[in-house]
């Protein structure tokens, strides 16, 4: 059984595939997993394919979500990447974006979008 905070998680996910996919990206899969490592969301934009963190905040009191996506993290997203890459023999360009879900007090949802994020 998912936490709250897992649960958090899984619609912010779910909330940033539909407005990507309303930017034009195209869904390729969710939670995909390579040892300790997992890629939020992995789309296609333009003929590059994107691995995206999604990250949630109830607010900017305790950081933005580009700050939470640390050195160990990416390093992880990177690995799970390669792997993937491999998997399907993509042989095109790549990115990494991070996608910050902010929800205010109101309930009302706004979304950050940091194109190439890191690599």
């Amino acid at each position: 059984m998912a936490s709250p905070t897992q649960n958090k998680g899984y619609l912010a996910e779910s909330l940033a595939k539909e407005w990507l996919e309303g930017k034009g990206y195209i869904f390729k899969t969710s939670n995909y997993r390579y040892k300790h490592a997992e890629i939020d969301l992995i789309m296609q934009h333009k003929g590059v394919l994107v691995f995206v963190e999604v990250k949630f905040r109830s607010g900017a009191g305790y950081g933005y979500a580009e700050e939470f996506v640390d050195y160990r993290k990416r390093q992880l997203i990177i690995r799970a990447a390669d792997h993937y890459i491999h998997d399907t023999d993509w042989h095109r360009d790549i990115r990494f974006d991070i996608v910050g879900v902010y929800q205010d007090r109101s309930g009302r949802i706004a979304f950050k979008h940091f194109e190439d994020a890191f690599y």
